[in-house]
């Protein structure tokens, strides 16, 4: 029967010692390689997006841009895609009911990342708690679908260029617009040569220098004016500077506003023709007799109505008139005649 052989000691403990260097290898790889820290470090918690964009497990997850987990794995709900992962449980105080989770990205290459805004000011999440949702930015796949959209676009108007379409279309393929074009230039270098020789009125105006004298000189006399008006010169500068005028004027307004109080209060006589219905009744009546009157003028009523439209009567005063006049004429040239006065005593 052979013999069994005892391990030494000293071979027990070289075997216990290396099988604790290699558990302290893989936990140091595990430390070094992850950014989530030990298991015992961490709690997990959820959140749902519509769309994970290439998000994953071992996908990071970053509070603030800094890295403080990973992504465990993905599953389908009926709300999207729930995705759970674990951070370090030294964000609990900023990793709260106020913080949103939106996909960012690490690459641009589009390899996504769990980005998770701090607010320390809400209440901590306990573990396996959603985090709120935040708007999602737009993906690089989405920028590329509108950055070809947007070269489609521009491709089909250069296009319709080429065919002529448009304003700018015929600009660039019509010859009319460019004779048109060319007429235009060849107006204008006339116009400015004309004003280069001095022809027409902005021709003097820009080269005679005598305009621009003159007109300088006007500016001068203005600043001159403007500041005999600041010192007080003469009667308008005195009526700008001379406080004596505000008083006036302020005098003259609190009297108007005083006057035209006692007007809207029916003082005085002016203020009783504006405020009194007596009045403007009395001028109604008046209106009305005289309507009345001139009415009845108009229908030959009266004496004064005769005397405007019965023609005989007319005739009759003119004659008599005439007589009157023949008689005083007689008189005069024969008193005697018409005044014998005799005088007889008893």
């Amino acid at each position: 029967m052979p013999r069994t052989r005892s391990l030494a000691w000293s071979e027990l403990k070289f075997g216990l010692i290396s099988v604790f260097a290699l558990v302290m290898a893989a936990v140091l790889i595990f430390a070094v390689g992850g950014t989530g820290g030990f298991f015992w470090q961490n709690y997990p918690l959820k959140v749902i997006f519509m769309d994970v964009a290439g998000i994953k497990a071992g996908s990071p997850v970053r509070v603030a841009g800094v890295g403080v987990g990973t992504v465990n794995k993905t599953a389908f709900v009926a709300g999207g895609v729930e995705v759970w992962f674990d951070i370090k449980d030294e964000m609990k105080p900023l990793v709260t009911t106020k913080s949103q989770a939106t996909i960012g990205s690490i690459s641009l290459l589009g390899e996504g990342a769990v980005d998770i805004t701090a607010a320390p000011e809400g209440t901590p999440l306990k573990s396996w708690d959603y985090v709120s949702t935040g708007a999602t930015p737009v993906s690089i796949a989405a920028l590329t679908g509108q950055a070809t959209s947007t070269l489609e676009s521009a491709n089909k108007m250069l296009e319709d260029v080429r065919a002529g379409k448009g304003t700018v279309g015929k600009f660039f393929t019509d010859d009319s617009v460019y004779r048109e074009l060319n007429s235009f230039v060849s107006a204008a270098e006339k116009v400015s040569r004309a004003i280069s020789e001095g022809k027409g009125s902005a021709g003097k105006f820009a080269n005679d220098p005598k305009l621009y004298n003159e007109l300088e000189t006007s500016v001068a006399n203005l600043n001159g004016i403007t500041q005999k008006l600041k010192n007080g010169e003469g009667s308008l500068g005195q009526l700008l500077n001379d406080p004596a005028l505000a008083k006036s004027l302020t005098s003259t307004s609190n009297n108007l506003e005083s006057l035209s109080g006692k007007l809207n209060r029916g003082e005085g006589t002016a203020g009783r023709l504006l405020n009194d219905d007596a009045l403007y009744k009395r001028f109604d009546s008046l209106s009305q007799r005289l309507d009345t009157l001139v009415q009845e003028l108009n229908d030959g009523k009266g004496t004064a109505g005769a005397l405007l439209h019965d023609k005989q009567l007319y005739e009759n005063m003119n004659a008599a008139v005439t007589d009157v006049r023949s008689l005083v004429t007689a008189i005069k040239q024969d008193p005697k005649k018409y005044l014998n006065v005799k005088v007889s005593i008893f």
